[in-house]
Order: structure tokens, then C-alpha cells, then sequence
């Protein structure tokens, strides 16, 4: 079975995550695609695959005869779909020889050049689509059909490889992805997320990330007498945005450029709040953010009183490049060797976001991120090719033959 056949087996299969739910995992229904993918790497012959009881599947593929001592590679995916947009009841649709420009999807919806400009390039592919009015779901049922896909050939070629580890995931989406994840019972050495866009594409830096939440305390008086006495908390939040740079959000911000990105504003002239994420690559100039978001509070406080205005920050995520660069080049150097030799150019570039790589190198499992294939990812739009999965089986069977007989120089 190629992994296209799997994604569309595993897409069927409704697993979104719900945000803002302190249940592990956030939606149940994540455990019916655990319990399929548990069954189905016990078919494949992975003995000890298992679920745990916060719906995180793991397996291994015991190393073949004379590479036991060869370090243990692991391979993740997230079985979450986006909240953002439909996941239910999604039909895949197969477009072979797809000529490389608009798509009609369906419900109104169209797969436009002029949106996607890399469509053309994928002309001569078999494209796959879903129907206009759900997700596809590839982000990342995609990952994990290419998993099982290498854990299939693997097995059935015989062909030399150490100990390999695998683990499908809740909850990515909704940022809890590694919560529960039991580093010990994975047992890699280092391992890849398979998560990412186009096939070739290499992620091994990422943003600083931490959320802001500010609250303002207003003092209502009838504004007929209100003189020198009223204080408007919903005007303090907009005065409050008023002092962060405005040309330092997502709008504006490019590249390693980091920014402040106001994600809700609510309240009265009594009671207001607004939340914030605050991000930039450079560890130095986040904490700089992080200060002048503080500083703006200050600045409100000794205007309207202390108290006025509080902040609350919370730590996201880090950028694994501090975690893989000094200690585990080797994963990136390597993965650059196994896309090469699957006839594919590596893309390289530090992604404006966060992967559960990143939170996992900081707890210690040195962890880049390699595509999937696909794109447009959490909406209506997401395709992906045949081709470009087959690709991403190839780069991992290559990363499994690299690593066979120990860390390659």
C-alpha cells in the first residue's frame, strides 16, 4: 500500500482537537484513528505498539541482525486535525495527470493559480484535493501515512537499519502536542517530526513564543460628572496597543523578523482585556519583547495608577536551533544528504511558527522537522501530491539506511 492509499484511509477519519479544553486528549474521537494506527502497526508486525491512556501511540521496529548498536531513529506525527476548519466527514479526491492550474473543489470553493503560484509545478502530478467544504486533513495524517508506509518497506525489504521508533500524537494543533508525550517509553536518540510542507524541506529553527494576557481595571462614573475621574478600560487597551511598534506585526514582519500580534480584544468602559502572542527568532530580542510589553504596563500605571493595567506572560515554545546546532548538526546535514539522494533539492529556512520538534529538543530529544508533501494546510485549500508523499517515504528510507551503523560524518 503506497501512502497516498493510507492518507485517504486515515482522512476519513474525523480528528480534530478542540481548543481551550483541559481534557487529554481534547476530542475522543482522536482515539478511534489511535486505535486504527495501533491495529495496523501490530498487522505490519511492530509487536509492542500500544496506546497510552492520553491517546499517544507508540511502536518500534527492532533493529535488524548486526545493527543493534546503531543509535535508535525516531519518526513522529500528529493524528489532530486544525479546528480551525471542518474536519468532518471528508471525501478525498484524486486529480491524475493534474494539468497544473485552477481546481473547481466544490461548495464555491476554487484551488486558484493565482493564490498558489506553485501549482504549476506540480503539473503531471496526481493531485489531491478534498471537496471544497473540509480540510484534508494531510496536515499531518499525511506524516503519519508516510511513516507507516517506511515501517512497511522496511519490514518487507529486509534491508539493514537500527532500531526505530515511532510515536502518532494528539493535540498538536491546539498546542499540546508533546504534553504527555513519555520521552523514556519512545526510546530514539534523536528523532524527526514529519510535519512539515514540500517534500525536501528541512525546519530546524523556529520562533521564541510566548502569550500575553493583559487585563485593565476601568472606573465607571456617569460621564456627565466623569472629569478628571473616569478611567475607560476599553480605551486603555487600545492606548496600551498604541505604545507596542506598529510596524512590528505578522503584517509587517518577514523572514527572522519577530513581532507582536494582538489575537483579541474585548471589554467596557469597567473591565477590559487583550491577549497577545509575541514571537521573534533571536532569544535576545524576545526577551527585549517580553520587556516592552511589561514596560508599556508600567507607563499605564504611573499615568492611570497602579494596578490599572496587569500582565501576564506565558512561555510557548523555544527555538530548537539553540538544542540542535551546538550538539545534533548531524540530523540536519544528514537529512539534507537523504532528500538529495532521493533526487530532491533540501529547502532550508526557519519557519515563522513553532513545532513540537522544538518543545521536544528542549526537553532533551533533539528533534527537526521534515515535509510532508503537502500545502495549504488548515483550510478548504490543503492539496498534496502522490508523488510528493512517495518522495517523503524515500527521504526517511534513506535517513534509516544513513544511520544503520552509527551517527555518518
Amino acid at each position: 500500500m503506497r501512502a497516498y492509499e493510507r492518507l485517504i484511509n486515515y482522512a476519513r477519519v474525523s480528528t480534530a482537537s478542540i481548543d481551550e479544553v483541559d481534557t487529554a486528549p481534547s476530542s475522543e474521537r482522536q482515539f478511534d484513528l489511535a486505535r486504527l494506527l495501533c491495529a495496523e502497526l501490530r498487522e505490519l508486525g511492530v509487536a509492542d505498539a500500544q496506546v497510552s491512556d492520553t491517546c499517544y501511540v507508540y511502536g518500534h521496529l527492532p533493529a535488524t541482525p548486526g545493527h543493534e548498536d546503531a543509535p535508535c531513529l525516531g519518526f513522529i506525527a500528529h493524528m489532530d486535525t486544525s479546528p480551525d476548519f471542518s474536519g468532518e466527514n471528508v471525501s478525498p479526491r484524486l486529480i491524475p495527470n493534474y494539468d497544473g492550474g485552477d481546481v473547481d473543489l466544490g461548495h464555491g470553493r476554487k484551488l486558484e493559480v493565482r493564490t498558489f503560484p506553485h501549482l504549476p509545478s506540480l503539473a503531471g502530478r496526481t493531485l489531491i484535493v478534498a471537496g471544497g467544504d473540509t480540510l484534508l486533513g494531510a496536515d499531518d495524517k499525511a506524516g503519519i501515512a508516510e511513516i507507516m508506509t517506511l515501517l512497511a518497506e522496511l519490514i518487507s525489504s529486509g534491508e539493514p537499519h537500527g532500531r526505530i521508533a515511532v510515536c502518532f500524537t494528539p493535540d498538536e494543533e491546539v498546542g499540546r502536542g508533546t504534553e504527555h508525550f513519555d520521552i523514556p517509553l519512545f526510546g530514539a536518540d534523536f528523532a524527526y517530526t514529519v510535519d512539515g510542507g514540500p517534500e525536501g524541506e528541512i525546519v530546524y529553527e523556529n520562533f521564541n513564543a510566548c502569550s500575553a494576557y493583559i487585563a485593565f481595571r476601568g472606573f465607571n462614573v456617569h460621564p456627565g460628572t466623569a472629569k478628571d475621574t473616569m478611567v475607560n478600560a476599553a480605551l486603555l487597551a487600545v492606548e496600551y496597543n498604541s505604545l507596542l511598534p506598529a510596524m512590528e506585526t505578522p503584517r509587517h514582519t518577514t523572514g527572522y523578523e519577530g513581532f507582536y500580534h494582538l489575537t483579541g480584544l474585548a471589554g467596557a468602559c469597567e473591565w477590559a482585556e487583550s491577549r497577545y502572542i509575541i514571537r521573534d527568532h533571536d532569544a535576545a530580542k524576545f526577551e527585549m519583547r517580553k520587556e516592552t510589553m511589561l514596560h508599556a504596563a508600567r507607563c499605564l500605571n504611573e499615568k492611570y495608577g497602579e494596578g490599572t493595567v496587569t500582565v501576564t506572560l506565558r512561555e510557548q515554545y523555544r527555538n530548537m536551533v539553540e538544542k540542535i546546532k551546538p550538539q545534533h548538526y548531524h540530523l540536519v546535514e544528514n537529512a539534507v544528504k537523504a532528500i538529495r539522494a532521493a533526487g530532491v533539492e533540501p529547502v532550508i529556512e526557519p519557519i515563522r511558527g513553532g513545532t513540537d520538534g522544538a518543545l521536544l529538543s528542549w526537553r532533551g530529544l533533539p528533534c527537526p522537522n521534515l515535509g510532508t508533501g503537502g500545502y495549504a494546510f488548515h483550510g478548504p485549500y490543503e492539496h498534496i501530491t502522490v508523488e510528493g508523499m512517495d518522495k517523503c517515504v524515500d527521504i526517511m528510507l534513506n535517513l534509516a539506511r544513513l544511520y544503520a551503523d552509527g551517527i555518518p560524518q
